[in-house]
């Protein structure tokens, strides 16, 4: 049966008392808002977003941390795939893939090596178009898979880490990024902004150089382009927004 402590542990929540602080798996959660505890044997869950039971269990078991029936690929009918997003080694061999779902989560699985699906969080985590970060000198880090997309379609090496803003910065990722200049722009918001000067600290003493941009009025680099912004407006506040 589970328990309140190995789902805790599972889904890398926090403990706070009696209980523990997760990132809600049924949403696109910034900030830990599922607590999860125990009640004389009894596991108890909530989402303080208002997910609802169902939603909560249909995500755990397809991220494979619910025992019933582990590692099983399922799509309820009320969620879609919309996007998914291959994380490579460095030779270019899948290693994992990040899974975007309507209603909007994030969900990872991996090959397991007989033509289906392991969802799971990769034992290995690495970062996203590896193969093309080793082979530059300049790159942007962002927040998100889908900014990555965005600034490779207007002609720039970009990468992220999976997870989003509550995701760890490893020390593999700041091994990969030693000696290169590194331009990382953040979410506009307080966890954006709180992930990037991480980022930042941990790459300072690594990096050729290490910058932090601001994009005025817009909440990411994709809306920043789809404002109708170009890549030579990106270049020069390059130069007049860095902080």
């Amino acid at each position: 049966m589970r328990t309140a402590e190995t789902l805790a542990k599972d889904l890398g929540a926090r403990r706070c008392g009696g209980y523990w602080m997760a990132p809600c798996v049924a949403h696109d959660d910034r900030e830990p808002s599922l607590k999860i505890a125990e009640n004389n044997g009894k596991l108890l869950l909530k989402c303080f977003a208002g997910c609802t039971w169902d939603a909560l269990m249909n995500a755990l078991r397809e991220r494979g941390s619910w025992p019933d029936e582990p590692n099983r690929e399922r799509t309820p009918s009320n969620s879609t795939i919309v996007a998914t997003y291959d994380y490579r080694h460095a030779d270019g061999q899948l290693a994992y893939q990040v899974v975007r779902k309507e209603p909007k989560r994030f969900l990872q699985r991996y090959p397991d090596g007989h033509g289906g699906w392991i969802w799971k969080k990769h034992p290995k985590q690495l970062l996203y178009r590896l193969p093309e970060v080793i082979e530059a000198s300049i790159l942007f880090v962002v927040e998100g898979e889908k900014d990555v997309e965005t600034l490779r379609v207007h002609g720039f090496v970009a990468t992220t880490n999976a997870g989003g803003a509550n995701s760890p910065w490893l020390p593999s990722y700041t091994e990969v990024l030693h000696g290169r200049e590194v331009i990382i722009i953040p979410d506009n918001d307080p966890p954006g902004w709180r992930r990037a000067r991480q980022i930042a600290v941990h790459l300072l003493p690594f990096a050729a150089a290490v910058r932090l941009v601001e994009l005025d009025g817009a909440k990411d680099i994709s809306e920043w382009f789809d404002q109708g912004h170009s890549e030579v407006e990106l270049l020069s506040a390059l130069e007049a927004k860095c902080v």
